[in-house]
């Protein structure tokens, strides 16, 4: 049986990849491993319920646009659906229903007791005003009102989106059940019950598998040479942080272009010129000038896709210099481009390992909403930490006991663990 897209989703384009035909395979090669039975794969390739509502808004000069929000909830089966909200043109429900199931396998995989879930508009926010945009976000959560709750489904931040947004989903829900709930959404500023190391959660979880990784091939941090497509919040976070450790930061980009520097970039210093730059690069004066493309194909120790997926693929792998490369980004390497890598003997740190710190501190910080007690950063940092190493090495000891990739012992960990527990509380009616 081949799982295929079980949704009425966007036809493909030549040179298009679907993101979830791609998912669907990832779950189809772990139950081939797991002897998973056809009947458990047909129920976890399909999400539980898909919403898509019209998001009506009066823009600022009095016009009204309609616009379409989705979420899609994949699998509630070990707790309550988990997952963020983008904003971002190439949002499709396709995209979104891949990336919903891509969290249950990673929550599952984390050991945190939620299901996946996503949710999307396809919008460019920088084309509107703060004003439109809060309107646009209190409309989508007002007409989802129904399909989330803190024990049913948390949204978080994503693409597009922050803490802000955040903010107004929580005061959205809120007034609409009478009484302030923090546990509603996590992302959320620290003023309303956000939690301290949220905003660099996904870049240090980024930091903490590639040291592993480097450590696991005999090879110190210290010096390592880092290519980081993507310098947004998880690009930039992870680049901090590896730079203080003595990383070599040789090259980053946003999607005005990129910058390299053969002896490494001043992290400190391109932060503050990227801040007065409009969160672009392109231009620091102690670097040369590089495309998205000539950077993914840098001779370094370890390449992080941090924007967008599909970023490698089977037109540009064989150009692929890196050792490892640590997928910040989800679905960032497509399933030909993996399987060419892995033939090379390129290490590949799959996203549902690599990006996880997000979605273990997005936990954290509910965790603390629901108990209306906080903790300090360094509790925070640790506890996220205990969870990221604990998987890291759940997988490493599947991948070595199994004989198989790094992506396939990480899938057959969280597919395996959602499969058992649907075989543990059967199948209703």
């Amino acid at each position: 049986m081949v799982l295929k897209s079980p949704l009425p989703i966007e036809p493909e384009t030549p040179g298009h990849i679907c993101p979830l035909d791609q998912a669907c395979s990832y779950l189809q090669d772990a139950g081939k491993e797991l002897n998973l039975d056809p009947g458990v794969l047909a129920i976890l390739s399909h999400p539980r319920k898909v919403v898509t509502v019209s998001i009506p808004v009066k823009l600022d000069n009095g016009q009204i646009q309609v616009l379409t929000g989705h979420r899609v909830q994949h699998s509630d089966i070990l707790g309550p659906y988990k997952g963020g909200i983008r904003y971002h043109p190439a949002v499709t429900l396709g995209e979104v229903s891949a990336l919903a199931m891509l969290m249950t396998w990673k929550c599952a995989l984390l050991g945190i007791p939620y299901g996946g879930a996503k949710g999307g508009i396809a919008i460019n926010p920088q084309s509107y005003s703060v004003g439109e945009l809060e309107r646009i976000t209190r409309r989508y959560i007002s007409e989802l009102i129904k399909d989330i709750g803190p024990s049913v489904d948390i949204p978080a931040p994503d693409m597009g989106t922050s803490a802000r947004e955040m903010a107004w989903m929580m005061d959205t829900y809120s007034v609409n059940v009478g009484h302030a709930v923090p546990g509603i959404v996590t992302g959320k500023p620290l003023s309303i019950g956000g939690s301290l190391g949220r905003e660099k959660a996904t870049g240090r979880g980024v930091m903490i598998i590639v040291r592993e990784a480097l450590a696991e091939r005999g090879k110190p941090l210290t010096g390592a040479r880092v290519v980081i497509q993507g310098f947004g919040n998880v690009g930039h976070a992870a680049a901090e942080l590896l730079h203080q450790l003595g990383a070599k930061i040789i090259a980053v980009s946003t999607g005005a272009g990129g910058i390299f520097a053969t002896n490494g970039l001043d992290i400190p210093a391109l932060t503050a010129y990227r801040a007065k730059n409009h969160r672009s690069v392109v231009g620091f004066p102690q670097a040369v000038a590089i495309s998205n493309v000539d950077l993914l194909t840098l001779p370094c120790d370890v390449l992080i896709p941090a924007a967008l997926e599909n970023q490698i693929t089977r037109e540009n792998v064989n150009q692929v210099q890196a050792e490892i490369v640590a997928e910040a980004a989800n679905g960032p390497v497509t399933l030909a481009a993996n399987q060419s890598l892995e033939a090379r003997g390129v290490t590949v740190l799959p996203d549902i390992l690599t990006n996880a710190g997000g979605v273990v501190v997005s936990y954290l910080e509910w965790v603390q909403g629901l108990s209306y007690v906080f903790w300090d950063e360094e509790r925070v940092n640790h506890e996220m930490e205990k969870l990221m190493l604990q998987a890291y090495h759940q997988v490493i000891q599947q991948s070595k006991s199994r004989q198989i990739s790094l992506r396939l012992a990480a899938y057959t960990l969280g597919v395996g663990r959602v499969a058992q527990a649907l075989a543990d509380r059967g199948l209703y009616p």
